[in-house]
């Protein structure tokens, strides 16, 4: 009941692509059960991790005092709470070997996942949850399950109650009275991100309706703010983008011809999603209550749980969407082969319509050559044309891939998200390839539209140097010092400075275009490139 009403339990039930036959949806076990941002930050003895996982368990007890226990029965459950997460964070894999899709695939029948975790009555669960009949399942994280299903065996019911509790009380706590959400917001706010104050009461209400009901707030917003002159100079960028990616693919030096036959058919295979769904979703059967917020996520959750859980077993349709319309943000996903570019995105600085190519090929342009490399990157290379999890490179070219994907992991580790906290350059790796080869395509891309038309400067900047502004512009950003830490651990993109920086100091066009000079801070002496 947790999982359907969106509070979640000790691991993650779901159902995507499977990775070895992408047509069809399979269900997912995976872990999960955490309540702060990754595993490390319960597993880490420093002193700041120490001081803040000694926040945590107060904020928890206040909670719970809240919820109305008393003093020591509100200590108790908060320790508890803390004790079966710090357990579940053991059995959890870091994000760095998650990267790896063939760590994240097992696939099981019922049967075997039942002798891997016997404590937990599985058939009873998937009874319960509402799911289809299936036979076989993904679990995508044995350890984490061996690790629970030790945990059930040993701890007393009494805590699991503490945990469940907590698990739904953390799901609602914006729903709920003053006092919960001024305390939520004491924690998650102010002392894990450094935010001064809460988001306007607005934001707060968008944010809602967009997590409830996307794709009906996604049909208002295109009306108003995306139309088909948009999407129609979105989609010629795009083929833009994928002609020179295919220009680059073909001229590489370290690629044989088979691996380069293997890339080319994979990339002509990608499917360009832009906007907004062909099919917009049914929402009829969600009720909503005026007044009853908490009931109404509640609801908003299961109606989510019963479409996401009754494709099990069912083919993949390729035309849905994972982001709503207004999002900022665009995604490449490796298990369909295709790119997608919601309506949100595309709005200043990373498009406007009223500027000239240089700055959007710089801004957009690089974003959906990013998206595009994204298929190439260390994870995306490893699926095929049709998005399944097969090896389709020499051996010859997945080591040279490796060792020019090495580089920008060195580059990296040098960078500091704050004094003292270095970047992580294996788990930013498939993002920083992705920057770096969709920026350089962008270019590419530029220079073929403004080819035998006059350059004209604009505010004193050559188009050249317009690009690059552009892609400058993109990543401007204001962050606490604790934000930032909590990036540097969970978020596999670098911080905005480094995404600028990082990717242009590896580009002798960012050289010419601004006569900077061999040893200057912004030309490394060692580039990296893969694509």
């Amino acid at each position: 009941r947790l999982d359907r009403i969106g509070a979640g339990g000790p691991f993650r039930f779901t159902a995507t692509a499977d990775m070895k036959d992408s047509s069809r949806n399979i269900a997912v076990v995976d872990q999960g059960g955490l309540t702060l941002p990754d595993r490390d930050y319960y597993l880490k003895d420093d002193a700041r991790s120490t001081a803040l996982r000694e926040a945590y368990g107060e904020h928890l007890r206040k909670m719970f005092g809240l919820l109305g226990a008393g003093a020591e029965e509100a200590a108790a459950q908060a320790r508890a709470v803390v004790e079966i997460e710090t357990g579940l964070a053991r059995g959890s894999l870091d994000r760095v070997t998650r990267r790896d899709p063939a760590r994240r695939y097992y696939k099981m029948t019922r049967h075997e996942l039942g002798s891997l975790a016997p404590e937990f009555a599985w058939d009873v669960y998937f009874e319960a949850a509402g799911a289809p009949a299936f036979e076989s399942l993904n679990i995508a994280a044995p350890p984490f399950l061996r690790r629970l299903d030790e945990m059930l065996n040993r701890r007393p019911r009494a805590e699991w109650r503490a945990y469940l509790t907590w698990r739904l009380l953390h799901s609602q706590a914006a729903n709920l009275p003053e006092a919960f959400r001024r305390e939520h917001f004491e924690f998650f706010g102010r002392r894990l991100t450094g935010r001064r104050e809460q988001p306007a009461r607005w934001k707060q209400c968008v944010a809602a309706v967009d997590a409830a009901l996307g794709e009906d707030l996604g049909r208002r917003y295109v009306e108003r703010a995306f139309g088909e002159r948009d999407k129609k100079r979105m989609l010629g960028m795009v083929e833009a983008l994928a002609k020179a990616l295919e220009k680059d693919i073909a001229e590489l030096p370290w690629m044989s011809a088979a691996t380069r036959r293997q890339a080319v058919a994979k990339l002509r295979a990608v499917t360009h999603k832009i906007g907004y769904p062909e099919r917009w979703r049914d929402y009829t059967a969600l009720e909503v209550a005026r007044g009853d917020a908490v009931g109404n996520q509640m609801r908003a959750a299961e109606f989510a749980w019963k479409e996401r859980i009754g494709k099990i077993g069912t083919p993949v349709d390729a035309t849905e969407w994972r982001m709503t319309p207004p999002t900022v943000n665009a995604y490449y996903s490796a298990l369909e082969n295709n790119i997608n570019f919601p309506a949100g995105i595309l709005q200043p600085p990373l498009f406007d319509r009223e500027m000239d190519d240089a700055v959007n090929f710089g801004a957009i342009g690089a974003v959906i050559g990013h998206e595009l490399t994204h298929g190439f990157d260390d994870q995306g290379r490893k699926f095929d044309s049709q998005g399944n999890l097969r090896d389709w490179w020499t051996a010859e070219d997945a080591r040279e891939f490796e060792k020019r994907a090495e580089c920008f992991v060195r580059q990296y580790e040098e960078y500091e998200a704050v004094p003292g906290v270095k970047l992580n350059g294996k788990l930013t790796l498939g993002e920083n390839v992705a920057d770096a080869g969709g920026v350089r395509l962008a270019y590419l891309a530029l220079l073929a539209e403004l080819a035998g038309k006059p350059a004209a400067r604009v505010d004193g900047f050559t188009p050249e140097q317009r690009f690059f502004l552009g892609w400058a512009q993109v990543w401007c950003q204001n962050r606490t010092e604790e934000y930032a830490r909590r990036q540097a651990i969970t978020d596999p993109h670098s911080p905005g400075r480094w995404r600028v920086n990082g990717v242009v100091s590896n580009m002798p066009e960012f050289r010419e275009a601004f006569g900077c000079r061999a040893g200057d801070a912004m030309v490394r002496e060692q580039p990296c490139r893969v694509w």
